[in-house]
């Protein structure tokens, strides 16, 4: 039986030879993104539901959701590598597939500058293109640097209050250690709710005392949709981003996926939170 790589520590090394692995999954956004980036693309033969960027990674063969993945749908594109974000399931799929023929490279996930460029790294070095990783990594560490320097240059911090969905009369909001605190923090804003890790659900005496500023959502609730979800809260009402109707919607991938769009998406969202940052 072939023997299965599976690295969970990036600097481990390959004894395959990548480059001649020319069909490719990528699970996760960031990790499809990254293969685009390094222009790497034409080796992708299947990816998962969260790579929606760019567009031509949307319409390659699909296996699934990241943590819902089927051993038999991903082994049916009959891959030679497949590049996994840290995360992905469930472990009976994993197992699976670490008693199959077919190299599986772990991405460790992270939620900072360090941790995009340890992405470029590991994914370099599995496709065995370190050089374009290397060119990749300093032009992403470069434009990260700068986003994150005029994010700072504002000067108020919003606080800002992440939703991650509704349902019914409940809020499930972003603490700390996610994602979404840190793009909120590195585009120069607050997060309002500090008091447990993770995503939980809100209730409403902990809405109030948040008071946050803004409420930013992926774009899957938005438009006008989104605001009418939101103005059905109460509390909300009471807080000031539901008296100023500041309700911000982006793209989940690109807001929180981490990988090389992220300084676009610092600029993007900082300059929403300056519109709504408080006066004085």
């Amino acid at each position: 039986m072939a023997i299965l790589v599976l690295l969970a520590l990036p600097q481990a090394s390959f004894t395959a030879n990548a480059q001649s692995e020319s069909r490719v999954v990528a699970i996760g956004s960031s990790a499809t993104e990254i293969v685009y980036a390094l222009g790497e693309e034409d080796r992708l033969v299947a990816v998962d539901t969260t790579s929606s960027y760019p567009e031509a990674a949307a319409k390659l063969p699909n296996v699934g959701y990241i943590r819902a993945l089927s051993a038999e749908g991903l082994l049916s594109v009959e891959p030679e590598l497949v590049l996994m974000m840290e995360g992905a399931g469930p472990a009976a799929t994993l197992d699976v597939l670490k008693a199959s023929a077919v190299p599986l490279i772990s991405i460790p996930e992270g939620f900072s500058k360090a941790a995009i460029i340890e992405k470029i790294r590991v994914i370099g070095e599995a496709l065995e293109v370190e050089d374009k990783a290397q060119v990749l990594a300093a032009k992403v560490s470069a434009d990260m640097d700068a986003a994150i320097n005029d994010a700072a240059q504002s000067g108020a911090k919003p606080k800002v209050m992440f939703v991650l969905s509704i349902a019914g009369d409940r809020l499930t909001v972003a603490g700390t250690d996610t994602a979404a605190e840190a793009i909120i923090e590195l585009a120069g804003g607050e997060n309002a709710m500090t008091g447990f890790s993770g995503y939980k659900p809100v209730v409403t005496e902990a809405l109030l005392s948040a008071k946050p500023d803004v409420v930013l959502m992926m774009d899957r609730h938005g438009g006008a949709n989104m605001k009418e979800a939101l103005n059905s809260f109460a509390a909300l009402k009471q807080t000031p981003a539901g008296q100023n109707q500041a309700f911000i919607a982006m793209n989940g991938a690109y807001l929180l996926g981490f990988g090389p769009r992220t300084a676009d998406a610092i600029r993007e969202l900082s300059a929403q939170l300056k519109a709504f940052a408080p006066k004085g």
